[in-house]
Order: structure tokens, then C-alpha cells, then sequence
């Protein structure tokens, strides 16, 4: 199927005021899973230009926080709810800075991030699981017990070994897919509910 750059997700985003047609998107995995509450603390990796960054600060309301994170700048919101901050989510610097801005742990990690494709498939696997990668690390180091992290992948031959990570550290691991992914592409989410700091053990 052609990829079609203005489908009606992309209009509707213009006509409702969002940044991105991926807002649409985490409003249906909002719905679907309750991934965030009110007074929610969250981030959002690669958050630019911020339209998820815009569905978060409605769920969490004027008494939550969200922070979103990203190498590329983004333009500031006026919400006072919402702030933004350049920088690699993988350095303890900026970690320590998202600690400091959210004034805690977060309930909730949020990653929409996904490698600039080549159209060679080996490495643009390669880089997709590196980014899965560093969203469950940056995922341990942020989240409070009981966290959610929401992780964008696409299909690829090492699914099971990032699930099986997920899974040591989380309760339930699920995938998904929001309506709202263009047609054709080959994304997916993985949902990881209720994270323990400590591995979890599986009994035989």
C-alpha cells in the first residue's frame, strides 16, 4: 500500500491543534491500556516535535508533570505541566536532570523513538533494537515500582530476546498496534505493566 503523507490522522492533528498525527496514537493506547492518571509523573523519549508530549499533559492534568526528551530541539508549550529538554536520555546528566524537573520518579516512561531508516534491512533492524534497548535502560533508571513503559518497535528476527528482557522486569508484557499507524508500516508497541527493580523470577 502507498504511504500516504496527509491521511485523515495527519488532517485531523492539523485541525485539533497537535503537533504530530502520533498523537492519535497514544490516545488510543491511553484508552486502551491506562497507561497514565492525574498527577501522573512521565516521559516521553524522542518527543520531538511533541505531540505525544500534548496527549500526556491532558491525562495528567495540571497537578502531573511531563517531560519530554529528545536529541532535536522542541518548541516549548505554554502548559505549565509540560517541559522540554535537549539531550541523550542515556547520559546520567540528563537523567539527573529529568529526576530533578519531574521532582521524583516517573509512573510512566513513554518512547515513540525510531531509527532514521536506510532501506537495508540488517541495520535498520540493528538500530531499532538498540533504541529498544536504551528505552528499557533509561526505563529502569527512571521508573518508580509499578511503572509503565511503553516502547515503539518494529517487526524484526530478535523480538523474543527484547520481550524476554522486558519481562524480567516487568509483570506483563504485551504488544499492540494503534489504528492510528500508518497503513502498511510495520510498527508496534510493546506495553510493559508494573515494574519491579529487582529481576523477577519465574518459577518452573
Amino acid at each position: 500500500m502507498a504511504y500516504i503523507p496527509q491521511d485523515r490522522f495527519f488532517r485531523k492533528a492539523k485541525q485539533d491543534g497537535y503537533r504530530s498525527r502520533a498523537a492519535y496514537k497514544l490516545f488510543e493506547l491511553q484508552e486502551r491500556f491506562h497507561l497514565m492518571n492525574a498527577g501522573d509523573k512521565v516521559v516521553d523519549l524522542g518527543a520531538a516535535p511533541g505531540g505525544w508530549l500534548q496527549v500526556a499533559a491532558k491525562r495528567v492534568g495540571p497537578t502531573g508533570k511531563v517531560v519530554g526528551v529528545d536529541l532535536q530541539p522542541i518548541q516549548p508549550f505554554r502548559d505549565s505541566n509540560i517541559v522540554v529538554l535537549r539531550g541523550d536520555v542515556l547520559t546520567g546528566e540528563t537523567q539527573g536532570r529529568i529526576k530533578e524537573l519531574l521532582g521524583g520518579m516517573a509512573h510512566c516512561v513513554l518512547s515513540d523513538m525510531a531509527p532514521k531508516l536506510t532501506g537495508i534491512r540488517h541495520a535498520d533492524m540493528a538500530r531499532c533494537q538498540e533504541l529498544n534497548r536504551r528505552a528499557l535502560q533509561v526505563g529502569k533508571e527512571l521508573l518508580r515500582p509499578g511503572g509503565v513503559l511503553l516502547v515503539k518497535s518494529f517487526v524484526s528476527d530478535d523480538l523474543q530476546s527484547y520481550s524476554a528482557e522486558l519481562k524480567n522486569f516487568f509483570a506483563t508484557v504485551q504488544r499492540t498496534k494503534p489504528e492510528a499507524s500508518r497503513h502498511g508500516s510495520s510498527e508496534f508497541y510493546f506495553y510493559a505493566k508494573n515494574y519491579q527493580q529487582q529481576t523477577i523470577t519465574v518459577a518452573p
